[in-house]
């Protein structure tokens, strides 16, 4: 071979390394974030000293390394579901020593089991991380990709980013209804109280917004008094728990409210709802016709309907988590789970509003 032929076969060896290396970055997904409680907490948990965690067997039982990961799930959760649905790997827990290099351009999952709205939400569960920390964890978060890859470049994967919040229903279970005669329910009235803690979130949302997010699902609160661990306390024949539908009732309509006069201020819709509570209601009401042979019992736990105590190795334990709708006390099973994402990504606008996941990325894409 002359030199000529060999100069040329250099060249194109650099040309394919070249296109091999910009390639995987030209179809790389949108980066992803995740705030709020153990409805989509991947992890976090993990890290800290608190009881509020899901780091034993038999969580993780159906997850593909068939180990406990700090997600309240036998399998995936609803931030690894979505990420299924923009072509991205699952978000890392921020506290995790693996969230490092490349792998913070994936996005992070600042979640934590336990917390709220409020500060003194799951005050009971003693270290976890508040929603203000997890704000403060997202500006140092910035930080860090900004040593990566430049400020510029940053506030760009940022703005183009999806990002998950869902808070509220502990502000209810863990807070308000925690014990009889609260400190909250004793300085408000419920109508009151969920009128607070709207205002409270809009701050949270407001502050959100300033630090770039661009597109946020945000979920209301599913169906509190539905849960198994409410009908072992407040359920004789298997019906929901009053107090919690009335409470879940009042939220939801004006969190929607919120968020609309959110968007009418920003002149964007930055904030799109999920309505979890219908979501959860299509298959509690009519667990058969989405294939759960029931939608009261839990498949982990003890007691009436396994709704006592915590889902541990000492529990009942049921051998099809696909048959069940919950999978412990408080949390949706892996396939209840991929019913409400597909609602997310597709549902109508009963479920979504303004639109749903498909249409914001089919709008996104042409920008």
């Amino acid at each position: 071979m002359d030199n000529s032929s060999i100069f040329i076969s250099w060249m194109i060896l650099g040309l394919l390394l070249t296109l091999g290396n910009v390639a995987p970055q030209a179809e790389a997904a949108r980066a992803f974030f995740v705030f709020g409680d153990s409805l989509v907490d991947n992890g976090n948990n993990n890290y800290l000293a608190t009881t509020a965690r899901a780091d034993a067997y038999p969580y993780g039982i159906d997850y593909p390394t068939h180990r406990a990961t700090g997600r309240f799930s036998n399998g995936l959760n609803i931030p690894d579901l979505i990420s299924e649905q923009i072509g991205s790997e699952p978000t890392l827990p921020y506290l995790s020593p693996e969230l490092t290099g490349q792998k913070l351009l994936v996005g992070a999952n600042f979640a934590s089991a336990g917390i709220g709205i409020l500060n003194d939400t799951g005050f009971q569960f003693v270290n976890i991380i508040r929603i203000s920390k997890q704000l403060e964890y997202f500006q140092q978060y910035q930080q860090r990709v900004s040593a990566l890859i430049g400020p510029e470049q940053t506030q760009r994967l940022v703005n183009q980013a999806l990002i998950l919040m869902t808070l509220g229903g502990n502000d209810f279970v863990n807070n308000y209804y925690l014990v009889p005669f609260s400190a909250r329910s004793r300085q408000f009235a419920l109508p009151d109280y969920v009128v607070y803690i709207i205002s409270e979130y809009r701050k949270i949302l407001v502050r959100l917004h300033g630090l770039g997010a661009r597109r946020v699902l945000v979920t209301g609160t599913g169906p509190l008094g539905c849960v198994p661990a409410e009908l072992a306390q407040h359920s004789r024949a298997g019906e929901c728990a009053v107090e919690l539908q009335r409470a879940a009732a009042l939220f939801n309509p004006q969190l929607v409210q919120m968020l609309n006069g959110l968007n009418r201020e920003l002149g964007s819709d930055t904030f799109i709802a999920a309505n979890a509570y219908d979501m959860h209601m299509d298959w509690i009401s009519n667990p058969q016709a989405y294939g759960f042979v029931t939608s009261k019992v839990a498949c982990c736990g003890q007691g009436p309907y396994n709704g006592i105590g915590l889902c541990t190795m000492a529990s009942n334990l049921c051998p099809n988590r696909d048959i069940y709708a919950f999978w412990d006390p408080f949390h949706p099973s892996e396939r209840a789970n991929r019913l409400i994402v597909r609602q997310i990504a597709t549902g109508s606008t009963k479920y979504m509003n303004p639109m749903n996941l498909s249409t914001i990325m089919e709008l996104d894409s042409r920008v």
